[in-house]
């Protein structure tokens, strides 16, 4: 039987304390098999690098968002369209050079670390949320953006803000990605 056609779609949502758990285990997992925090960052990155390839695909075809102009524009639809959808999270952003090459991304609440007090001993060069970095950076890589995604500021290190910086590197040939008929 079809589906009437004025219903929108429904999608599974996995509960949100319980995402956050498991991101802490897997987290605390990591932190046991590498002894590193540059090897459990390079991790993190790298996962979250795979999981935003795949994931721009959904984004852009539940959001609905139209080719973008600038990359002011981009930014602003990553915090108040990808975040919020993804994370409930609507973060504020500001331009940081004249070129208007370069911004950040203030989570004033980040729910990752909801549960998360103070980083493990003897980790205090950990991101412990540089997951996020990975799926922006794999994200805009899909649309042909090369970008820079780190964290500037982390309030789990005592900063006063949590801050992503984007800086956006330069535009990747389409050519080579487009399929050969």
């Amino acid at each position: 039987m079809p589906r009437p056609a004025h219903r929108k779609p429904d999608y599974h949502k996995i509960n949100k304390d319980l995402f956050v758990l498991t991101y802490g285990a897997l987290v605390a997992q990591l932190c046991k098999d590498y002894e590193k925090d540059e090897d459990v960052n390079k991790y993190l990155d790298k996962m979250g690098y795979g999981i935003g390839t795949r994931l721009v695909e959904d984004f852009l075809a539940r959001s609905c968002v139209r080719r973008c102009h600038s990359y002011s524009e981009i930014t602003d639809i990553i915090a108040q369209v990808a975040f919020k959808m993804y994370l409930g999270i609507t973060p504020s952003v500001t331009c940081n050079n004249s070129s208007r090459t370069e911004f950040s991304l203030i989570l004033d609440k980040n729910p990752l670390v909801e549960f998360v007090e103070e980083l493990p001993a003897g980790r205090s060069s950990l991101c412990y949320c540089n997951l996020l970095c990975g799926i922006i950076r794999g994200a805009l890589e899909m649309v042909h953006l090369a970008a820079d995604v780190t964290f500037l500021q982390d309030r789990l290190k005592g900063d006063r803000v949590t801050e992503i910086g984007i800086t956006f590197l330069r535009k990747l040939d389409e050519k080579k990605y487009r399929r050969k008929k």
